[in-house]
């Protein structure tokens, strides 16, 4: 049974400090950044030309080599994408296969099968915090590796499915980002469709369209409004760590019995109250309950915004600005590390109110890339959930190639 190292032409440890970043330049990944096949650059560290070549002295990152995470998510690799450059952050392994013995993107699906992660995770060590040495990483034990040609059917199979995911992903972030661009443009740079034929007056939020109205936030929406949900049964609950950062996608749902902490229904936007998740972004759109009329409950550090005169998905895009969140990091107050939004900032936050026809028209236009975005996630979940199945059955030979390949179809 060969050893990782016999498969590889080296195996080298990052840098044991922290790169200095900036806001442009070389990707720097880290743990976080290091999903289940594939690099997750959104929100990635980035480093200069100095740095880049002071992090890549024992070894300059190529196309095919794959990162391993040493520490949470332990385990986790990914290979580096053609026309990438990047650098190691803390707690990473470059791993670079011998093309001779092994398809590098075979051995990415290898080292996330079910037999080696448990070999990882029972190698692993720490009180706290699971961590793997560079000699468990060397000597990790390998199963029998197939021929060449049966490695890179496998590969592809898999990689099928992260293509997939990936475009769905691009699809995502590219729908959020138009709903973006679209509440700002109509309702913070006031050009909506015919705004050349609508005079601005002043407000107390400034000249805003004639026919409008400028409401303080507590005047357009309810915060923290009173939802009534039953002690009994089993329902969802969110923990804080269901938001993402730069999303209205709310993963990781729970099922607990009981009702304590914040309560939300289909529609409402949940925006983190503390540090440093506001300050992070995080902020959630729920649409995920099996019904308008479901509740749901989850952390007690969720603010729950629900729209009262405006519209569901212009409270989402509201919560989701700079200004808005500005408005709310600088009411926080409590122990250093462990501040909260302050609720009365909410009546200091000015929004303008449109008139009728305008709203329904942003909202026509809005509530389908909302709607789209749970299906692509809904799509996204079903293909981990397939290939994450397929992964180890297909390491072993337990189903066949072209039983997966047509998997892929079906799912696709």
């Amino acid at each position: 049974m060969a050893q990782l190292k016999e498969l590889c032409e080296l195996i080298v440890d990052c840098e044991h400090k922290t790169a200095p970043t900036q806001n442009s330049g070389y990707p720097s990944i880290r743990t976080p950044n290091i999903g289940r096949g594939r690099l997750l650059l959104d929100g990635v560290n980035r480093v200069s030309e100095e740095t880049y070549q002071a992090w890549t002295q024992r070894e300059v990152p190529q196309p095919g080599d794959l990162i391993l995470a040493r520490e949470a998510p332990i385990g986790n690799v990914a290979i580096v994408p053609p026309g990438l450059k990047v650098c190691l952050g803390q707690r990473t392994v470059l791993i670079r296969a011998d093309r001779s013995a092994v398809n590098p993107q075979y051995l990415t699906y290898l080292l996330l099968g079910d037999e080696i992660q448990g070999k990882i995770l029972s190698m692993s060590n720490g009180a706290t915090v699971h961590h793997l040495n560079m000699k468990d990483i060397r000597e990790l034990e390998m199963p029998q590796i197939p021929d060449p040609r049966i490695q890179g059917r496998i590969a592809d199979t898999l990689s099928a499915y992260d293509d997939l995911i990936e475009n769905n992903t691009r699809r995502i972030k590219i729908l959020e980002d138009m709903a973006q661009m679209l509440y700002r443009e109509w309702f913070v740079n006031f050009r909506f469709p015919g705004h050349e034929n609508v005079k601005l007056v002043e407000s107390e939020l400034g000249p805003i369209p004639q026919g409008w109205s400028a409401k303080c936030a507590t005047e357009a929406v309810l915060v923290n409004p009173t939802t009534k949900v039953s002690k009994d049964g089993v329902k969802p609950f969110l923990p804080m760590g269901s938001l993402s950062d730069n999303s209205m996608l709310v993963t990781d749902i729970e099922e607990r019995e009981g009702n304590s902490g914040a309560k939300f229904k289909n529609g409402d936007t949940l925006f983190a109250r503390i540090t440093p998740c506001l300050e992070n972004g995080k902020t959630g759109f729920v649409q995920f309950l099996p019904s308008d009329d479901a509740v749901a409950f989850g952390s007690t550090e969720f603010i729950v915004l629900r729209s009262k005169t405006v519209c569901p998905e212009y409270v989402y895009l509201m919560a989701r600005s700079s200004e808005f969140r500005d408005n709310a990091i600088k009411s926080m107050s409590g122990a250093t590390g462990r501040q909260r939004v302050q609720e009365a900032c909410f009546g200091r936050f000015f929004v303008a109110q449109p008139d009728k026809i305008t709203l329904e028209q942003f909202r026509a236009i809005a509530s389908p890339m909302f709607r789209l975005v749970h299906s692509l996630s809904l799509k996204n979940n079903n293909l981990h959930t397939t290939r994450d199945l397929l992964l180890p059955k297909l390491i072993s030979g337990k189903i066949s190639v072209e039983a997966a390949a047509e998997l892929v179809e079906q799912t696709a």
